[in-house]
């Protein structure tokens, strides 16, 4: 959600910036800008509302006049898109310009005592009023030099945050902070690089600094980075680590778009979320953020997971595993509904927090809460060293690469394999599965990979077909039961966003329940039918629907008979245990989203009003 590229050094900052901007489009954004200091130390500033390539059309001729810059992409909170609500802001006297991520809480407050002081403000923002909170402080004690004006404004206001700022009076300097919005420093042969991740330096340098909660630095040729504390000033020690991204995972490689990249990606995501961890020749599952913490596992009174949007449902599946096979009692939970209600949590509550960036903002703030509870907190996430990562007492990574699409495709596969993993680890420590049952289960967990592949070959060609048929449909209806229902809910979720048709999940036998009052000759119906799993009850829902003349796309089993008989699109996939079934029938799901959205003419990768990273609550 919004994005940061900042730069100094010997090359073009321009289009350094630039580049990296594009690198953060995935993001989700709708406006963007770029301030750059001359030689002369002055700013030259462009912004406008629209994407990346609006800004070049109105500001290439800043192309090769600076050394130091920064530029940001948008995505509107205080404020429509427009132009003037665009970052960069500029203070009052134009000598300090600042990009934010973030919001600033209590900005209204703020805004009324500098407006009192004779400040004035053109946008909307509440970024602007951060940026003359800086110069006020300047303004007030001509010793406060320009790291120092941020440091005790940053101390003024509440929110979440990550900023870069730039002072005419301070050339060549870069002063960045962050507070529950992530933003990394890239460490290159005299040169500098500032960004929200570090995709937008990865070909420049693989050494990076990820600035902590509640830390800021200066930034500068001469002196290089300073750390320091944003409540106190305390000095800090910079942490340098080597950066496992590759230029490469960041690219399209041939695909049309990033999504579907990122679909043909799963095979190889899920057998790498395995691989170190499932070890099938021995019999045993590795994963040492659950043995080490075993006991804590074994005698937690339940299980809490936590999540939002498709992680959220990763968690609903979560639930079934765990409860099934190791028969500790689960709860899912809209992280950002948990921490509003008062929850009951204790410190026999173990907390489970599933996000793909490790920086979601609701699931950050329900973490904390459960925290100062005493619960034990264990995270999934994809994004090594991301702020859920750092926060949590235990966790495991998902190996599924970078996802640059903002709808999620192969991070929830990847959650999935996590979830079995755990759930088989704790049924077999705690004796509720037997050793032949886990060898069995495990072995076909194996072989999952294998069976992706064989679904993208055998319905690829087949979702665009049906595809074609309903990119003029204005609503779609999802059923699934067991495992297979929150599948239906991810289904409908990965239309809706990239598509933009209206679609819902439901578990089938609720069909009667409401939604089957929708049912006509116009209303397409996606049904998860596999063979294992409540077969016969899903046979009955599909006769319900057929009596109302709808239209049904039928994800089956192969060699499948009953539904496939009735249905007017069939889909087949692999048969597999019903636990797997939601990993292996998600990808056509992927896919027939995919092709509706393209053949409609919609950004795939950039959906409107989404953001990949939600930093903000």
């Amino acid at each position: 959600m919004c994005g940061i590229v900042g730069y100094t050094g010997f090359q073009d900052a321009y289009d350094i910036v630039i580049n990296g901007l594009r690198r953060l489009e995935y993001r989700g954004y709708d406006s963007a800008g770029i301030v750059l200091e001359s030689t002369a130390n002055k700013f030259e500033v462009e912004k406008t509302k629209g994407k990346v390539d609006d800004l070049v059309n109105i500001s290439s001729q800043l192309k090769g006049t600076a050394k130091i810059g920064m530029g940001h992409t948008r995505w509107a909170t205080h404020g429509v898109p427009s132009d003037r609500n665009s970052h960069p802001h500029l203070s009052n006297n134009g000598k300090i310009a600042l990009v934010h991520n973030g919001i600033i809480e209590n900005y209204d407050t703020i805004k009324t005592m500098l407006t009192n002081k004779g400040f004035t403000f053109k946008s909307e923002t509440d970024t602007e009023v951060l940026v003359n909170l800086v110069q006020y402080f300047m303004d007030l004690d001509s010793e406060t030099d320009f790291p120092t004006a941020v440091r005790y404004a940053l101390n003024e206001v509440y929110g979440a945050y990550a900023i870069t700022v730039m002072h005419e009076d301070f050339p060549g300097i870069l002063v960045v902070g962050r507070l529950g919005s992530p933003l990394a420093i890239g460490i290159g042969e005299k040169e500098y690089f500032i960004a929200s991740d570090a995709s937008p330096f990865v070909e420049f340098t693989k050494e990076a600094i990820y600035l902590e909660e509640g830390h800021m630095a200066t930034i500068s040729l001469e002196k290089g980075v300073d750390i320091r504390t944003i409540n106190d000033n305390s000095k800090i020690k910079p942490e340098i680590q080597e950066l496992k991204l590759s230029l490469e995972q960041i690219e399209k490689g041939g695909y049309e778009h990033f999504m579907l990249k990122e679909i043909f990606e799963q095979p190889k995501s899920v057998h790498d979320t395995m691989r170190g961890r499932l070890l099938v020749d021995e019999g045993i599952i590795k994963m040492a953020g659950i043995w080490d913490h075993i006991e804590k596992f074994k005698n937690a009174n339940r299980i809490i997971i936590i999540a939002c949007g498709t992680s959220w449902h990763a968690g609903l599946i979560g639930e079934y595993l765990i409860e099934e096979y190791a028969r500790i009692p689960v709860e899912v939970e809209y992280a950002s509904e948990f921490r509003y209600r008062n929850p009951i949590i204790t410190d026999k509550d173990v907390v489970i927090a599933i996000s793909q960036s490790g920086e979601t903002a609701d699931t950050m703030a329900a973490l904390k809460l459960a925290k100062e509870k005493g619960a034990f907190i264990y995270g999934i996430c994809n994004v090594v060293d991301s702020s859920i990562a750092r926060i949590t007492d235990a966790g495991s990574y998902t190996h599924a690469g970078p996802e640059i699409g903002v709808a999620s495709t192969k991070a929830f596969t990847a959650q999935l394999t996590i979830l079995t993993l755990i759930a088989f680890k704790l049924g077999k420590h705690n004796g509720n599965l037997g050793n032949a049952e886990f060898m069995s289960l495990i072995s076909e967990l194996e072989a999952i990979p294998k069976k992706i592949e064989e679904v993208l070959n055998t319905t690829h060609e087949l979702t665009q077909n049906i595809a074609k048929d309903f990119i003029n449909a204005t609503n779609f209806l999802y059923l699934g039961r067991g495992y297979n229902y929150p599948a239906a809910l991810e289904g409908a979720l990965k239309l809706k966003e990239i598509s933009y048709i209206h679609a819902e999940g439901y578990p089938a036998a609720e069909m009667k329940h409401g939604p089957i009052a929708l049912i006509d000759e116009n209303m397409p119906i996606v049904i998860i039918a596999p063979k294992k799993g409540h077969y016969d009850k899903i046979v009955s829902n599909v006769q319900e629907i057929k009596a109302r003349k709808g239209k049904v796309i039928a994800v089956v089993n192969k060699g499948d008979e009953q539904v496939s008989a009735m249905a007017d699109y069939v889909i087949e996939i692999p048969v597999t245990s019903e636990c797997f079934s939601p990993i292996v029938a998600s990808v056509p799901l992927q896919l027939l989203a995919y092709y509706i959205a393209v053949y409609r003419g919609a950004n795939v990768d950039q959906p409107r009003n989404l953001a990949k990273s939600v930093t903000v609550e």
